[in-house]
């Protein structure tokens, strides 16, 4: 195993200046944002290294020996996609921890790694919600990938219903439930069109007290159908208003959709979910502390709506 340097880290207050109003995930031990520069980050996964494009990072960078020396490094393709170069042969996945809550970790050809750590505030916020009331509580999580607020919402005692599209997200979803001890909680995973499910469980007479969802920009459903973000999300939005309770505890969307502010989800939760239920609607920035210099790399955006409890 290659050891790595750790750099010296500024002081938290810095970190907050720096990121006004934006959630920093700075509560992870299994993982950490090492350095970042010319379009590429440095990651720590558990005992790996891992290098990575990312579009945001447009600062140049003094590449060190541990970049050089990454157990994995993603190269972008010009004709789109990429590849994965590994220095050593490393395992196909392996976990990471949360607190007690665990992820298996696999580097795929799009170059993700089923986990996206800066979404580790959303989920504190959702445990925080479900075990401040004292009642069993009922979650649905749609565009659910491989169940990073499933787990959470789960280990918090929720009942979950996890909804994606990709039957291997679902499946990864699963596992990663039953690594976390999860296996005897009440979770229900669905391979489906999330548009097409939700309609079915208004038909059906089902409600939740809590919905969280991660729409893309643009994707398919198994049978075809387009989703395209900026036409279907208000519409969609005030469709779930339907599955839920009369006194609902959260909604949070999630969105990593480039040129999106967070006052557009605020707008739209404010308009759907706040017209009819009241309560405080929120939103902002999700970002990771960089550990060489201090500064906090933007992860994309987040709106979250509560309800008065």
């Amino acid at each position: 195993m290659q050891m790595y340097q750790a750099f010296p880290m500024k002081k938290r207050q810095d970190l907050n200046k720096e990121a006004t109003g934006m959630l920093i995930a700075d509560g992870w031990k299994d993982y950490e944002l090492l350095d970042t520069g010319n379009g590429e980050k440095l990651e720590r996964w558990g005992k790996y290294i891992l290098r990575r494009p990312d579009p945001q990072i447009i600062w140049p960078l003094e590449e060190t020996s541990l970049w050089k020396n990454a157990d994995g490094h993603y190269h972008r393709s010009q004709s789109g996609g990429g590849s994965w170069e590994f220095k050593k042969k490393l395992p196909q996945r392996w976990t990471v921890s949360y607190n007690n809550i665990s992820f298996y970790i696999e580097p795929t050809g799009f170059k993700h790694t089923g986990l996206f750590p800066e979404q580790a505030v959303n989920w504190v916020w959702v445990m925080d919600k479900i075990q401040s009331v004292k009642r069993p509580v009922s979650v649905l999580n749609l565009f659910a990938y491989t169940g990073g607020a499933t787990v959470a919402a789960a280990y918090a005692g929720a009942e979950v219903c996890h909804v994606d599209a990709a039957k291997g997200m679902v499946a990864w979803a699963k596992e990663n439930v039953e690594l976390s001890g999860l296996k005897e909680q009440k979770v229900r995973f669905i391979t489906d069109d999330v548009i097409k499910f939700v309609q079915r469980e208004i038909r059906r007479g089902r409600h939740y007290d809590g919905i969280i969802m991660d729409p893309p920009s643009y994707g398919r459903g198994p049978k075809g159908e387009i989703w395209k973000i900026e036409d279907a999300l208000y519409g969609f939005v005030s469709e779930c208003l339907e599955v839920l309770t009369p006194n609902p505890l959260f909604f949070l969307i999630n969105s990593y959709t480039t040129g999106f502010s967070p006052s557009v989800l605020s707008n739209v939760l404010k308009m759907t979910v706040g017209k009819k239920f009241g309560g405080n609607v929120t939103a902002g920035e999700v970002g990771l502390p960089i550990t060489s210099s201090g500064l906090v790399l933007p992860c994309g955006i987040y709106g979250r709506w509560e309800g008065r409890h």
